[in-house]
């Protein structure tokens, strides 16, 4: 069992930065990890996916070049550095780990979820 917990959202305004952390309670140093997002009313999307080594990532279009996924195994510890913000990155941020090491986009492929943490992009 893998508990995550998400920290570091909050108010800001467009162009700011914010850095997302999730800290894993069990070992998750062989597994990929990534980052969603719900907005209100809105579907649960994927924003970035890590590999369990870190050396692969993938990253939604809408965020490409604004955020970049990363890792520290020795911390059981995903992060995801967000730059640029923009009022439509408003949604609950929610970060997931897989039971296996690739990296995937899928949302039903991931088997443990954390909490959430709410980021707020006023325009």
């Amino acid at each position: 069992q893998v508990q995550l917990v998400e920290s570091g959202g909050g108010l800001v305004q467009a162009g700011d930065s914010l850095k997302l952390s999730c800290a894993a309670s069990g070992r998750t140093s062989k597994n990929g990890m990534g980052w969603f997002r719900q907005a209100p009313g809105k579907e649960r999307e994927f924003v970035a996916a890590i590999s369990w080594s870190g050396g692969t990532t993938y990253y939604a279009d809408s965020i490409k070049g604004r955020f970049t996924i990363s890792r520290d195994n020795a911390k059981n510890t995903v992060y995801l550095q967000m730059n640029s913000l923009k009022p439509e990155d408003t949604a609950v941020y929610y970060c997931a780990v897989r039971s296996f090491a690739g990296l995937l986009t899928r949302a039903n492929g991931y088997d443990y979820w954390g909490q959430g943490t709410q980021v707020t992009v006023s325009s």
